[in-house]
């Protein structure tokens, strides 16, 4: 019974490797997508995000059969899997949105400057150090990516600082200024969502949730 139940766990873990890593691929694809201003690249976001609805879908049957019978330790990872690919969905519908910006705006790209290339590769880098730090159930590592949401944060303050300026130098690129500022928006989710699995990576280990801690 062990045996089996031990290879199912092993199972998740593997699922939820490469849920993240979909979920790194959608955000790198739509980001590259902006920096080279090339909508085929956006076209091949919204396959991979239906995909990352399937991996939640799998994920939380397999999770379900899991939860026959776990002892503690096992059941807070299970909870936590089901907590984490909620964030994981939204990261890949967030990624989908920047893709659908871009390909609304054929014929009209966007110009993406470095402190949004930054954002960009920062919020990639969260995600994959959250999955990971699940997979090691590594504290440290799921605290570190908790500290970055605070860079990501930075870079959404000063693109917008920079976008407000923008447009009020230049009324005319209103509309690009604002999808700019939409794109800067869903990368902070990224991060927020990064962060909520670090919590509950957490949560996993020790028992205990941020919320509850105070």
């Amino acid at each position: 019974m062990r045996s089996q139940f031990d290879k199912q766990l092993a199972q998740l873990h593997r699922e939820l490797i490469e849920m993240g890593a979909l979920c790194e691929q959608v955000i790198a694809l739509s980001s590259q997508a902006l920096t080279n201003r090339d909508t085929a690249l956006a076209e091949k976001v919204a396959p991979l995000d239906h995909e990352i609805d399937r991996k939640e879908r799998d994920i939380e049957n397999l999770c379900l059969r899991l939860q026959q019978q776990p002892v503690a330790g096992d059941l807070r990872q299970i909870s936590a899997a089901l907590k984490m690919i909620t964030d994981m969905e939204r990261i890949g519908d967030q990624a989908d949105d920047i893709a659908e910006i871009l390909l609304c705006r054929a014929g009209r790209p966007l110009s993406a400057g470095d402190t949004l290339r930054d954002m960009a590769r920062a919020t990639i880098r969260m995600v994959s150090e959250s999955v990971d730090a699940y997979v090691r159930q590594d504290v440290d590592l799921a605290q570190q990516v908790i500290a970055a949401d605070d860079e990501v944060d930075g870079y959404f303050d000063r693109i917008k600082a920079h976008l407000i300026d923008r447009i009020a130098k230049d009324v005319d690129d209103g509309e690009a200024t604002l999808d700019l500022l939409m794109i800067a928006k869903y990368y902070e989710r990224i991060g927020d969502h990064a962060t909520n699995i670090a919590e509950w990576v957490m949560f996993s280990v020790t028992g205990v949730h941020k919320t509850e801690a105070t």
